[in-house]
């Protein structure tokens, strides 16, 4: 099977040679996609007794990775999985493998929104990960993920959920394998909450296949090390806010872009903040819970620049927010930035582990669009070519609105692809509002405000937050 290739695209294109670029078809797309879902269909009923249709499946993974460097180890492994014969490091390899068919398409669809966008990206000397032997905790781990292999999503109950307890909490105490042991412990909560198997009128295969094929590679002694730090010391320019809200707890992501004081070329970073929450905590009252842990938010919401001393910056574009390193600077609109720095920002590259489609967020600005409709989905349309807009990731807690993303003009937005095609996650946009042009802004309230709507929910919260304090005090003193 080819390798999945980006569109040919070339940098200064014209608005609807863009979306022409966005909509063209990636060669080896479909095929790495197909045999990704070949290989989930075969943990659906599991490895314990295969029979021709899992095999079939292992057949496929094997063929789509012919010709790589991995082929003969990937081809044994399905063999001997096929045979239900399968240990676990035919199960690491079978994991590998799904993880590097997702990483060639998150690289494909990564260069074709670079062609697009005319973004470079800069590059980075993969380093081996440090010898460290092996971890009891983390073969114990493998273990269980390997019995969930055996039994498949339709076998799985309580008992064999629960079996990742215990290793979660040995984990836990050792920040080494904290990021895995979060991983098992809300994989398998996920797991509990759907048990019996058996019983599922819909299993998430894709889903459920991201989380064990990458929490099998986790277990690998030297795969979850930290990447590189840098301090970077300069001024942030932030771009636009991006909330995931859940029952129990919240991320705020924002992005920016930054600029080194000494000069170099502009990067586009990320900092992001989670925190657990009440449930009974929702729109903008999820702001208070997470404004105290990064003061960018305040910062974000008052349309500030920040200036930066020394903060720890990852080699893939993550700060590791202080808010020691970090004070309040000028005044900086976030479609000035998106207009005038944006074009000329690079990438930062992104780890072999978290290439993956899902994670593509790229920030790009868009103007001179039309809006429309195709079904209930609201498009911007470049020449004839129409990009679909995913209105629902726009936060409750906000005063941007779907309709003002309708009549807007200009918008920042994250390019992302979901369900087979680039979508525009819009950040902010300028539109007219009662004859005046305005910007509005998902973030807006991130740092505090005097809407009326936004008032109500953030006093609701406190209210809530009050109550549920005093009653964990009452439970505390018993």
């Amino acid at each position: 099977m080819d390798v999945p290739r980006a569109p040919r695209g070339g940098r200064g294109t014209t608005p609807g040679e863009h979306a022409a670029l966005l909509t063209a078809p990636v060669e080896g797309l479909g095929e790495a996609l197909a045999a990704v879902d070949a290989f989930d269909r075969t943990l659906v009923t599991g490895l314990l007794r295969p029979g021709p249709e899992q095999a079939d499946g292992l057949t496929v993974l094997a063929r789509a990775l012919a010709g790589s460097p991995p082929a003969a180890r990937v081809a044994e492994a399905a063999a001997k999985a096929a045979a239900g014969a399968a240990g676990e490091d035919h199960f690491v390899t079978l994991a590998a493998a799904r993880t590097a068919l997702l990483g060639a398409v998150h690289d494909a669809l990564t260069a074709g929104a670079d062609e697009v966008t005319g973004r470079t990206r800069e590059e980075r000397t993969a380093e081996a990960p440090a010898a460290r032997p092996a971890v009891n905790l983390l073969a114990a781990a493998r273990t269980w993920l390997s019995d969930l292999a055996r039994t498949g999503w339709q076998g799985i109950d309580h008992e064999l959920a629960g079996a990742a307890a215990p290793i979660v909490s040995a984990m836990l105490p050792d920040p080494e394998l904290r990021r895995l042991a979060t991983l098992l412990d809300g994989f398998a909560a996920e797991l509990a909450a759907s048990c019996p198997g058996s019983a599922l009128d819909r299993i998430p295969a894709r889903r459920w296949g991201d989380l064990w094929s990458r929490a099998l590679l986790l277990t690998m002694p030297g795969a979850a090390d930290r990447s590189a730090v840098t301090a970077a010391t300069g001024r942030l320019l932030p771009l636009g806010l991006d909330l995931h809200e859940h029952a129990t707890a919240a991320q705020a992501q924002v992005h920016a872009v930054f600029e080194p004081a000494d000069g170099t070329a502009p990067r586009l970073v990320r900092a992001s903040v989670s925190v657990p929450k009440p449930d009974t905590v929702v729109a903008a009252g999820v702001w208070q819970l997470l404004r105290p842990h990064l003061s960018l938010l305040t910062a974000l919401g008052e349309g500030r620049a920040m200036d930066l001393d020394a903060m720890p910056l990852t080699d893939e574009g993550d700060l590791i927010w202080d808010d020691a390193r970090a004070r309040a600077g000028e005044p900086a609109d976030a479609l000035a930035t998106a207009r005038v720095v944006l074009p000329t920002a690079t990438a930062l590259p992104t780890t072999p582990l978290d290439r993956h489609p899902a994670r593509i967020a790229e920030p790009v600005f868009l103007e001179g669009y039309g809006s429309g409709q195709d079904g209930d989905t609201l498009t911007f349309t470049f020449a004839g070519h129409a990009l679909p807009v995913d209105t629902d990731r726009i936060p409750t807690a906000s005063p941007l609105t779907p309709e003002a993303v309708a009549a807007s003009r200009a918008c920042v937005g994250l390019l992302r692809w979901d369900g087979g095609g680039f979508r525009l996650q819009p950040l902010a946009v300028e539109t007219t509002v009662r004859r005046k042009a305005v910007a509005l802004h998902a973030g807006a309230w991130a740092g505090g405000t005097t809407d009326k709507t936004g008032v109500r929910a953030e006093k609701a919260a406190t209210d809530a937050v009050t109550v549920l304090r005093e009653r964990a005090g009452r439970l505390l003193r018993k």
